[in-house]
């Protein structure tokens, strides 16, 4: 009889050491804390720990500072994103519960925690809240470095975040964190793509626009980096909660607030709920900052969704928003979105109907991971959903295999391949080309290295 542990997180916190001047202020050092429970000599034990080794570390090489502290029981993470401010995770290694000759004792599975893995975790940790909050630096030069205020910050925004964290299903798509594209015909492309010129032209306090059908990047007018961000919090948060909403309410259509215009399927993902509301309310709006590292730019994140199409708009955001301008939005918006996805849609399908234009089903067919470091764009029929729910084709083994190679791709320089076999007759390669990753898992008992490497490769 044998129990097995889940990844959970232990603790998470942000410091920096230059906020206490003398010995008794190094409360001082702690921006934040999770779990908010945790009692004060232990927040401070762990956070004097963790300054203690990357200091000690450092003296062997203060141009590569410690990454990660591995123990039987745990694994921590450590992240520095600006100048003196350290970010630290720490997650427990699963055990399984073994009995052997009447005694039990717990086996640590040390391998499911992978480094890179939740390394990766740890940066998006950040990056999602520079993405609404701006960075550490900023926000302290917009109060005149009041760390009351940072700390509010980090607490609002990490004390909601960290409750989200799928840290069992975390793998090498966290290590990505990239961009699903959906290609299209140029014929569809380009009416897509004068809709969009087309937004910014009708409304100028629209600065920027992303277009996505089904969760797939169409166009996007922001820098890759920063859509890289926006797209991980689109589909992974505000989509998956919003389409619930959906499901349980139902997308009927319903009739613009114009007597002019056609009836279509569209609505606010973020804004007003009712636009007929006598209140004039706007709803929730989230502000964005993006550009953070060369001239950080806010807007107003206005999310328009008609049935599988999603169109984000970055309005200004020194404006205020009126009800006004989300009517005029919907009144151009509605018909015109719900019209695309049609002309999208039956291009989709037009795809998946010609030979190869859908992913073989059977287990034993080959899968594959794709990502382009140059333009951020990732596939993969490795997993079945973009949710990150661990509904995945492979077993949990290879998928760590793939982390794995993923991590040692380093020595591989520019250009390399690896193969691997494990005992349940997968084969896993991953090949590295001009800042490009491939990797197939294969599922084929008989097979040798030659046949593989000829036959796929």
């Amino acid at each position: 009889m044998t129990s097995r542990s889940e990844i959970y997180l232990q603790n998470f916190y942000v410091y920096n050491s230059s906020y206490s001047q003398k010995e008794g202020e190094e409360q001082n050092n702690i921006l934040y804390y999770y779990p908010p429970k945790a009692d004060f000599d232990t927040q401070m034990k762990n956070v004097g720990l963790s300054e203690a080794i990357i200091k000690f570390t450092g003296t062997f090489n203060p141009d590569q500072p410690c990454e990660s502290l591995h123990t039987q029981k745990s694994r921590q993470l450590y992240y520095q994103p600006e100048e003196g401010f350290w970010m630290v995770m720490t997650v427990n290694v699963p055990s399984i519960s073994k009995t052997k000759d009447g005694l039990e004792y717990m086996e640590y599975q040390s391998d499911d925690v992978q480094d890179n893995v939740f390394r990766a975790v740890l940066r998006q940790a950040y990056h999602m809240f520079r993405l609404f909050k701006g960075t550490f630096n900023h926000i302290l030069d917009r109060r005149a470095g009041d760390v009351t205020y940072l700390r509010q910050k980090l607490d609002h925004f990490y004390s909601r975040y960290l409750l989200t964290l799928k840290l069992n299903h975390c793998d090498i798509l966290d290590v990505f964190q990239g961009i699903q594209f959906l290609p299209l015909d140029k014929q569809t492309f380009l009416r897509v793509h004068c809709f969009v010129n087309f937004v910014e032209a009708m409304f100028v306090q629209v600065k920027h626009t992303a277009f996505l059908y089904n969760d797939q990047l169409v166009w996007s007018g922001l820098e890759p980096e920063d859509m890289q961000v926006v797209y991980r919090y689109l589909v992974t948060s505000l989509l998956p909660a919003h389409m619930e909403t959906e499901l349980q309410g139902g997308s009927m259509p319903r009739h613009s607030t114009s007597p002019f215009s056609s009836t279509h399927y569209g609505r606010f993902v973020t804004g007003p709920l009712n636009l007929q509301d006598s209140c004039g309310s706007t709803g929730k709006v989230p502000k964005v900052h993006i550009n953070n590292l060369t001239c950080p730019e806010s807007y107003h994140l206005i999310v328009y969704r008609a049935l599988s199409a999603t169109l984000c708009l970055f309005v200004d955001g020194s404006l205020q928003l009126g009800i006004d301008l989300f009517k005029r939005l919907d009144v151009f918006l509605g018909p015109q979105l719900t019209s695309i996805v049609s002309e999208v849609a039956e291009q989709c399908s037009k795809q998946a109907s010609t030979p190869g234009g859908t992913t073989n089903s059977v287990d034993s067919s080959p899968k594959f991971v794709y990502f382009n470091q140059l333009n951020l764009a990732q596939k993969s029929t490795v997993h079945l959903d973009s949710r990150r729910t661990g509904n995945v084709s492979v077993t949990p083994e290879v998928l760590r295999l793939l982390a794995d190679i993923n991590a040692d791709k380093n020595r591989l320089s520019t250009t390399g391949e690896v193969i691997l076999k494990t005992m349940t007759d997968y084969w896993v390669v991953g090949k590295l080309s001009n800042l490009r990753e491939f990797y197939v898992v294969i599922h084929q008992k008989n097979a040798n290295l030659i046949e593989i490497n000829g036959l796929y490769f």
